[in-house]
């Protein structure tokens, strides 16, 4: 369940840094009241995940998730590059995630 609990807080990250482009700098009131809540549950749902799952290993996941689901919604949503050396590097990051996973006995 924990696993889950993270990959909820990570695709919540997702949204909220997404959500950061929309705010504009914190001047338009209702996505910055979204990107705030969303910061908020996200961050909520990784203090839940670390009960159980180590720091180290759900913070890392965590952060993963959201690095990488920021860059494919920021190729998809806004034209950023997908060159093939981003798309590697992308690559490595979900490989560190999934052996994380993987080592974690959790």
């Amino acid at each position: 369940m924990a696993w889950m609990v993270l990959l909820i807080a990570g695709i919540l990250e997702v949204g909220w840094a997404v959500g950061l482009k929309y705010t504009e700098g914190f001047t338009r009131l209702w996505p910055s009241v979204a990107t705030v809540s969303a910061m908020a549950a996200s961050l909520a749902l990784l203090g839940v995940a670390v009960r159980t799952l180590p720091l180290g290993t759900a913070y890392a996941v965590w952060t993963g998730i959201g690095t990488v689901g920021t860059v494919i919604v920021g190729i998809y949503l806004f034209g950023e590059p997908a060159t093939a050396v981003r798309l590697f590097c992308v690559f490595l990051i979900l490989s560190g995630i999934v052996g994380l996973k993987l080592v974690t006995t959790n």
